[in-house]
């Protein structure tokens, strides 16, 4: 039956089914006493997909750059020194202390074990060191989370693209700029939930459209603009007048789509070949609950962030995926990885692994860090099989009678996440500040790790009000300049409060016709996430009035099953309740679209 707790970090309800508990008893573990919620937020406060810092590495002394700040304390290898075989985490090896917590004592090994610079297959990106996260690229700068991109800058979730900048969550695409959750598509701009578009501007959940401009819910057409049809010759005359595109064009652009858009119905989920599943930006998944930007995915619940490649049995799962299975509050754990439960980064061919860190090929271990194809480990130890599985025991239940209390009281047991005041990084730069937005009084007072990173405060050559519109020829001497960004470090969006433009950006913009941009590459990206629904889920009812949206703003061109009645379906969505979109369920959407 349905139990209800109350959450041991934020102290609200929340409530544990009987699917949830079978799913427990797989896993050999505990039903947790800390929400979702505060699940995601604190094994996001381990992720640090953007910020990137100069570093040395402490085996070689080669200058690199690093996800680690100088203040977190790690020691930090280059990524060549730390895969080689020039050194081994077993030298790190400790007894266990039974009068010490156990996760104390992870945490210790985690500071004195070296740990790579970055997250990614170094030996497949060429000319694109200034990346995180990502694999098989090619002169690509400031790509995070991403693979098998050419030419590409500037993105975040970005796969098999080309010759593409300013994306968020962008898949199979070419020249396309200032993207959000789009797939497919060519020379596509300021747009997004469009699919196999080309040549589209400012439009929103269009699919198969060519040469359209501020369109939003089209299928197959062409030469519209604000959903009028035109012929050919009368596209092209309209469509001249937003060539180049001004600053001031962008924004009228923007705001009168923008509100083109709230004006026609939205589906209240956005997936693909999807069953019996909740949350949004789902695509090939079955059964599966509560998550979002996940594909491939079946029998998982609270899940974020998980690549193709079928991962299943999955709860409290962020970042990877690719042939998993059984995994619990896990954190970028993937490749054929199985039976995992409070790691971070333990991949390929991982099995049977708790709390361990940085584990490459691993088997039968326990509160490690930095190994690579041992077997039955615990705090870097090795034993024998017998002994090893003795002092799991020893150390589970110890972890139960003494568990380990963080700064502000909160008790960690067999089956939480570690402490997020154990994580190398300050909660500004970590994805549970994109998640969910702290001020730095608040950071603290509510257990997360922070440290001041203070302001890089680059010294501007080019104040923001002298930026130029457009590139122009001078692509060499702007490449040196350092510009302004208009927030002035006044926002919550990590601003660099300066920015440099790179000889292949400023190419771009010059090909495309767009004027050189007035924020930093921090602050464009929040500028974005706005822009994405927000990763959580709320209860609504489908906006469908019958003949009408419950609002009256929208008219229906389809006659629904439901007739003049309102429509009685109840949904959970990543819509806020109070936002001011026209929201349908599945059914009344598809009536009005396809």
């Amino acid at each position: 039956m349905t139990e209800i707790r109350n959450c041991e970090s934020c102290k609200q309800d929340f409530q544990i089914y009987p699917e949830d508990f079978v799913f427990y008893g797989k896993m050999k573990v505990p039903a947790p006493m800390w929400c979702p919620k505060c699940r995601l937020q604190r094994r996001a406060s381990w992720r640090n997909e953007r910020a990137l810092f100069p570093a040395t590495c402490q085996k070689c002394q080669k200058k690199t750059i690093s996800v680690y700040p100088p203040e977190s304390g790690i020691t930090i290898y280059c990524r060549p020194c730390w895969w080689s075989d020039s050194w081994d985490g077993l030298e790190y090896g400790v007894d266990f202390d039974p009068s010490r917590q156990f996760l104390e004592q992870v945490k210790n090994l985690l500071y004195r074990v070296p740990l790579p610079d970055l997250f990614g297959l170094y030996t497949t990106l060429e000319n694109s060191e200034y990346t995180n996260m990502v694999g098989y690229l090619k002169n690509c700068y400031f790509l995070t989370m991403a693979d098998w991109d050419e030419n590409c800058c500037y993105g975040s979730n970005v796969f098999h693209c080309k010759d593409s900048y300013e994306s968020l969550m962008l898949d199979g695409s070419e020249l396309c700029y200032e993207t959000i959750n789009c797939r497919e598509c060519y020379a596509t701009f300021f747009s997004i939930d469009c699919t196999k578009c080309s040549q589209v501007l400012f439009s929103k959940n269009c699919i198969g459209c060519t040469d359209c401009i501020g369109c939003v819910n089209l299928r197959n057409k062409q030469h519209c603009i604000y959903n009028k049809q035109y012929s050919k010759d009368e596209y092209k005359n309209l469509a001249a007048k937003y060539h180049p595109l001004s600053r001031s064009a962008i924004k009228d652009l923007l705001e009168k789509t923008e509100k083109l858009w709230l004006s026609f119905p939205q589906p209240y989920m956005h997936e693909r070949l999807v069953e019996d599943c909740t949350g949004d930006y789902i695509a090939n998944s079955k059964n599966t609950r509560n998550s979002f930007m996940v594909q491939e995915m079946e029998n998982a619940k609270y899940c974020m962030m998980v690549l193709p490649g079928k991962t299943t049995e999955a709860y409290d799962h962020l970042h990877y995926g690719i042939k998993a299975q059984l995994l619990y509050e896990t954190l970028q754990v993937g490749n054929q990885a199985s039976n995992i439960m409070a790691c971070w980064f333990v991949i390929t061919d991982v099995m049977n692994a708790a709390y361990s860190i940085w584990g490459i090929g691993v088997k039968d271990v326990f509160g490690t860090v930095g190994l690579k194809k041992k077997r039955f480990c615990i705090l870097n130890k090795q034993y024998s099989e017998g002994d090893y599985y003795a002092l799991r025991e020893k150390i589970i239940a110890q972890m139960n009678s003494m568990p380990y209390r963080d700064s502000i009281g909160r008790e960690y047991r067999f089956g939480d996440f570690f402490p997020s005041e154990f994580s190398p990084f300050s909660y500004q730069i970590s994805t549970a500040h994109e998640l969910f937005p702290l001020s730095d009084l608040a950071v603290g007072k509510e257990g997360f790790r922070s440290y001041s990173l203070g302001r890089l405060n680059p010294a501007v050559t080019v104040k923001v009000g002298a930026i130029q519109e457009f590139v122009g020829k001078a692509l060499n001497s702007l490449s040196k300049e350092i510009f302004e960004c208009e927030h002035k470090g006044s926002c919550n969006e990590r601003c660099s409060t300066g920015f440099k433009m790179t000889i292949s950006e400023l190419a771009f913009y010059q090909q495309m016709g767009l004027p050189l941009p007035r924020l930093c590459p921090n602050c464009r990206h929040y500028q974005r996430l706005k822009k994405r629904n927000s990763l959580q889920l709320w209860e609504r009812q489908c906006d469908c009035h019958g003949l009408l949206s419950r609002d009256g703003g929208y008219q229906n061109v389809a006659i629904h099953t439901h007739g003049q009645r309102s429509c009685d379906n109840e949904f959970e969505t990543s819509y806020r309740p109070d936002s001011l979109d026209i929201v349908y369920c599945k059914e009344c959407y598809q009536k009005e679209v396809v």
